[in-house]
């Protein structure tokens, strides 16, 4: 797996007291991708990114070259959704829009698996959209698939992982934020075991509360998407969405 040289390694810790907020702080992927966000709060997003040493920012594609220049020469890592949030874009078009995001100055990816695809039994066509997406990154750049996790049954769960690892792709990831579930501590604990010690797995959705995102590191999680960060680091309850 790719690997940025400052990402943590997530301790065994269940109740959260191993972690200080600057630890978690370094697994959060700063989300905002609702569609009705304007400038300013992405000038909040960039700045609470490096006022807590949050690990990225995650926009949606659009925003990638205005948040890429909030944040230069500045350590928070930039995050593009691609395909989002239905993941239904034909591949040649998700490429397009990878291209455009790194070329904008995204260092991630953040896919949306062919879910159709997946609960179609279309597998060869899911590695595929995967595949063209890889091919449309550069050879630092972090690829993270979005299995979307409350569309899938465990089975659909297992072959959205393998076929995400066979395709190239450094992370695979719960939830858009957008559907009716988000991450669980199942969820991730099965990730885990499917894509083994070397891939990423990334936690999203739903994660409102301090220990909530420990728990999702501690079993197995090594990436955070909260669009909450700040709120969570902090101690507070979100009572947002994302």
């Amino acid at each position: 797996m790719k690997n940025q040289t400052d990402e943590p390694v997530a301790s065994k810790d269940t109740t959260g007291s191993n972690y200080t907020p600057a630890q978690l702080a370094r697994y959060i992927d700063h989300t905002l991708l609702k569609p009705d966000s304007v400038q300013s709060q992405f000038d909040q997003l960039c700045e609470e990114a490096i006022k807590y040493d949050l690990f990225s920012v995650c926009v949606n594609s659009t925003w990638v070259e205005y948040v890429s220049k909030k944040l230069r020469g500045k350590r928070p890592q930039v995050c593009a959704v691609v395909g989002f949030p239905l993941g239904e874009m034909d591949k040649s078009s998700k490429a397009f829009e990878t291209r455009q995001a790194i070329s904008n100055g995204a260092n991630e990816i953040d896919m949306v698996i062919n879910i159709g695809a997946i609960k179609g039994g279309d597998y060869k066509y899911a590695e595929e959209d995967i595949r063209a997406v890889r091919r449309a990154t550069r050879s630092n750049t972090i690829l993270k698939v979005i299995i979307e996790t409350s569309y899938l049954t465990e089975e659909e769960k297992i072959i959205a992982c393998e076929i995400s690892k066979k395709a190239g792709a450094d992370f695979v990831k719960t939830s858009t934020g957008f559907s009716s579930g988000g991450a669980t501590v199942e969820d991730i604990a099965l990730m885990r075991r499917v894509v083994g010690p070397d891939m990423g797995v990334k936690a999203s959705g739903g994660i409102r509360d301090f220990n909530t995102a420990v728990a999702m590191l501690n079993a197995g999680a090594n990436r955070l998407g909260l669009g909450a960060g700040v709120t969570v680091i902090e101690g507070g309850v979100s009572k947002g969405g994302y």
